[in-house]
């Protein structure tokens, strides 16, 4: 399994376009084909930071989702907003273990 994780940053004027933009992405990816689970939340003390978090199967389906047409808009839309930082990390996962 492979996790992204992570922070996209912006001005917070960028804030509610971004959240329009995000809507969409999230719901589509959600149906793909080795998503497990797939979100942004907003950071509640600090507007225009955005958590990402990412389930895949395999490389092959996060591959396959990085040339959607969803995530294709998406990155457009983004490319217009006053981004100021990402930091997004892809971890690889053997075996995960049920704590609660």
């Amino acid at each position: 399994m492979l996790i992204v994780s992570g922070i996209i940053s912006m001005e917070p004027e960028g804030h509610d376009q971004a959240v329009e933009l995000i809507g969409p992405l999230v719901e589509a990816t959600l149906a793909e084909e080795g998503n497990i689970t797939y979100g942004f939340w907003a950071d509640p003390a600090q507007k225009g930071v955005f958590r990402v978090y990412e389930e895949w199967a395999d490389d092959d389906a996060l591959a396959t989702h990085m040339a959607t047409e969803h995530m294709g808009a998406f990155l457009v839309g983004m490319g217009e907003l006053p981004i100021t930082g990402t930091e997004l990390t892809q971890h690889r996962v053997e075996e995960s273990t049920r704590l609660m």
